[in-house]
Parts: structure tokens; C-alpha cells; sequence
């Protein structure tokens, strides 16, 4: 009698069609996750974790450690990988067959495109979605693509309207702006009133997002197959987000690093307000001169013509299709500890950062996490992003369009134009426009 592992095995045709799949062998089949004997179990994986070294890194090695308690044997190869390298390095690897990670930390918007590619295995059917109900819908879809699973949700996010409490009490301001209107004029009472920039807008195409979908825009409608990126209501989105520099609600944003620029001044109080979201609390809370975590207000995105919108973010674990066989039962134990509830609680509580498991919020520590209790109905809230292959490829042709309108002023129509002529050219070509 064979005996085979209930967790994964590869169930392999074509490079297009590579799973992870149950596999029910007999009663004698065996649970990795819950072994009698987890030392038993010996394998190395590499792991590329895109999350930023500083802030978020050491909390993800520590939950390694935690992992190596239970599985001493399963040595973890953990590897940083800058976020913004990560995409193109981990598709040449994996083109290449050499390389790519047996596990990677994938942001949201790369899953449909990996799997399209036969970069990533499909998880239907194994233990690591036994409890697929567990997870939030929309991290959860952020992982389908052509009706199978390629990946297991690790955190969620969007962004939100992050503000210095005590520098809005000194202007005077008694409560969060819920309009881009309110945030202009606060913004200005602020610095009339404090010295300090009232805003700063990052000048990239994801941080523009809640300025198109405030009007009622986006960048594609995938079911009538349109390029809408240059749509009237996101050439208005864009005016306001323009509007907000030019009449000295916000800063003028830096031409290098303006991100970088954006939290060093907020950090220094320099800043009263900033879009971003929840992977900047730890960073921001640990900051010496900000106040602690007590002094951060957090807010929905102020609302446009037509609703408050923002981007639905976050990570992914997925798995390499090039992974040995021999692989699998340890990556299933690994992927299965760092997504569980407990993890998730753990990292939420050391970062800030908002689990994907219903099962999660009902920890004390997420419970009675204050800044988890905002940002929660901002993610609830969110908009979620078209999950095809092309996605994670719409945001340079944006980024460029963020710089040339809110450094390099650009008319903001012209500079939509350009990008719809990119994404047919480039990234939708059977889109119409």
C-alpha cells in the first residue's frame, strides 16, 4: 500500500496546468501540519520576503523562530527582497527554471499574473485551503485566477488618511476631513495656524487611486474589455489631487524619493497629514519625535464627488511551480503556521497590520488593537482591484503620470491620454479604448 501525504502533491501536465492537489491515498494518509512527530519532518526552504527590512522584517523572522520550535528540522532560507525588485526578479527566475524561491511573499496584484504564467502552483484542494471560509472574500479573490487558487492570503490593507492628532488640535481642526473639500481647508488652517505642512501627497500611481475612484473612476472595466483610465471622472480625480498642491493644501513633493520625504517629515511633525496605510504604524510609532502611537489618528480617505475610496491591498504566500516534490510537506507546514489566525494576530499586534482570517479579529490582542480597530472599516470599505493577469503592470505607466502631474505639472488630461495609449499598446492590447 502507498502511502502518500494528505497535505499537497504535484499533479502535473503542462507548465500552464501545474497544481497542488489533494491527494486521498488511503486511511493511512498522513497530515503534515499535524504530525505526532513535527521533528520528523526535514527539508529546506527558501523564502523571499518582500516586506520592508526595517519595520516589518524582523517581526516575520521572529514568527521563522517561532515556526523552528515545532519544525527544528525545516530550515527556513530567509531571503529579503526589496518589494520594488521583487515582481521582475522572481518572473526571470522562475522563466528561467533557476533561482526563484520555493515560497514567496507575493504582493496582490502578481498572483493572477504569475499563475497565467505557470510560475505558480494551484493550491485547490490542499490543506492549506481546508479552511478557505476562514479567510476574507476579497483577499481571499485576490488569489483566483482561471478558477483555481494560486495563493493563501497573509495580510490585507488599503490606505487611509493618517493624521497628527496633536497638530490638528492646535489648528483647531475638531475631527478628520471626510471631503477632499474639508482636507484642502484644513490643510491650509494647519499651516496658517501651526507653521507645518498641512499635507503631502506621494506622487505615485497607487497613491492616486482613492483621487479616481472618489469621482467614480478606474483604470479598466474587465468586463467590457475598455481601457477607462482616461475616463472625465478620472481626469476630474486627478484635477483635485492637483489642486491640493497648487493651492498649498499639500507640499510640493520632492522629484526623488518622495515617499521617503513624505514619512521623514511626517515622522518629524513637519507634516500634519498623509495618505498611506497600515504597513507604516510600526515605523511611525517607534519614531522619536512623533509622539507614539496615542498622538496617530487614522481615517477613511476623504470622499469626491461620488464616494471615499481606496485600493485594496496586501500579500500573498505562494508557491514556485518549480518546487522539488520532496518540498512540498515542509512548505505546506510553513505556509500553514505563518497564515494562521495566531500568526496573524501576532504580526497585527507587532505592526499593525490587518489579518485576512474572520478567526484572527477574534484574538484579544486584535480585538483590543487600537489601530487595527481603525483601519479595519477602511479595508472593509476598499475597492477592489481588476484581478487579471495585467495588473500588477498598470501601476508604472501610473507612476510615470503622478510624476509628471503633481511634480512636473502636467495637464492631467494629456497625461491620462498617455497612459490609456501605453495600456493599449503595452499591457491590454485587446482592450478597446
Amino acid at each position: 500500500m502507498r502511502r502518500m501525504a494528505k497535505g499537497v502533491v504535484v499533479l502535473a501536465s503542462t507548465a500552464l496546468a501545474l497544481t497542488l492537489a489533494a491527494c486521498g491515498g488511503d486511511d493511512e494518509a498522513a497530515d503534515p501540519t499535524s504530525t505526532t512527530d513535527p521533528a520528523a519532518l526535514k527539508a529546506e526552504l527558501t523564502w523571499w520576503d518582500t516586506s520592508d527590512p526595517k519595520n516589518e522584517g524582523p517581526a516575520f523572522q521572529e514568527l521563522i523562530a517561532k515556526f523552528n520550535d515545532t519544525y527544528p528540522n525545516v530550515t527556513i532560507n530567509y531571503q529579503s527582497v526589496p518589494f520594488g525588485e521583487a515582481q521582475n526578479k522572481f518572473k526571470t527566475a522562475a522563466q528561467a527554471k533557476t533561482g526563484a524561491p520555493d515560497i514567496l511573499r507575493a504582493e496582490v496584484a502578481w498572483v493572477p499574473e504569475f499563475a497565467s504564467l505557470g510560475h505558480l502552483y494551484a493550491l485547490d484542494g490542499s490543506e492549506l485551503l481546508a479552511d478557505e471560509s476562514d479567510f476574507l472574500a476579497t483577499p481571499l479573490s485576490a488569489n483566483k485566477y482561471d478558477g483555481k487558487t494560486y495563493g493563501v492570503p497573509q495580510v490585507t490593507d488599503s490606505l487611509a488618511l493618517l493624521y497628527n492628532k496633536e497638530l490638528l488640535n492646535q489648528a483647531g481642526v475638531a475631527e478628520a476631513p471626510k471631503t477632499w473639500a474639508e482636507l484642502k481647508t484644513a490643510a491650509l488652517t494647519i499651516k496658517q495656524k501651526t507653521g507645518v505642512e498641512g499635507l503631502y501627497l506621494n506622487p505615485a500611481g497607487y497613491f492616486l487611486l482613492p483621487f479616481l475612484y472618489g469621482e467614480g473612476g478606474d483604470l479598466v472595466d474587465p468586463q467590457a474589455k475598455k481601457i477607462v483610465v482616461n475616463s472625465a471622472q478620472n481626469v476630474a480625480g486627478l484635477r483635485v489631487a492637483k489642486d491640493l498642491i497648487a493651492s498649498g493644501a499639500a507640499a510640493k513633493p520632492a522629484a526623488n524619493d518622495a515617499y521617503g520625504t513624505m514619512m521623514t517629515l511626517f515622522k518629524e511633525k513637519k507634516v500634519a497629514m498623509i495618505i498611506n496605510g497600515p504597513w507604516e504604524v510600526n515605523n511611525v510609532g517607534s519614531a522619536p519625535t512623533f509622539g507614539g502611537l496615542e498622538n496617530l489618528g487614522v481615517a477613511p480617505v476623504p470622499a469626491g464627488s461620488a464616494k471615499a475610496g481606496a485600493p485594496v491591498g496586501g500579500h500573498n504566500y505562494v508557491v514556485w511551480s518549480g518546487m522539488p516534490q520532496e518540498k512540498v510537506d515542509a512548505a505546506v507546514a510553513f505556509i500553514r503556521f505563518m497564515s494562521s489566525a495566531e500568526s496573524q494576530a501576532y504580526i497585527a499586534d507587532r505592526l499593525g497590520l490587518l489579518p485576512t482570517r474572520t478567526s484572527a479579529y477574534a484574538l484579544d490582542t486584535v480585538k483590543t488593537n487600537p489601530m487595527i480597530s481603525a483601519f479595519k472599516p477602511v479595508v472593509d470599505s476598499a475597492v477592489a482591484r481588476p484581478w487579471i493577469p495585467e495588473g500588477g503592470q498598470f501601476f508604472g505607466p501610473l507612476d510615470q503620470m503622478a510624476t509628471e502631474v503633481l511634480v512636473q505639472n502636467k495637464d492631467p488630461k494629456a497625461a491620462l491620454d498617455d497612459v490609456a495609449g501605453t495600456y493599449k499598446a503595452e499591457v491590454v492590447p485587446a482592450y478597446g479604448m
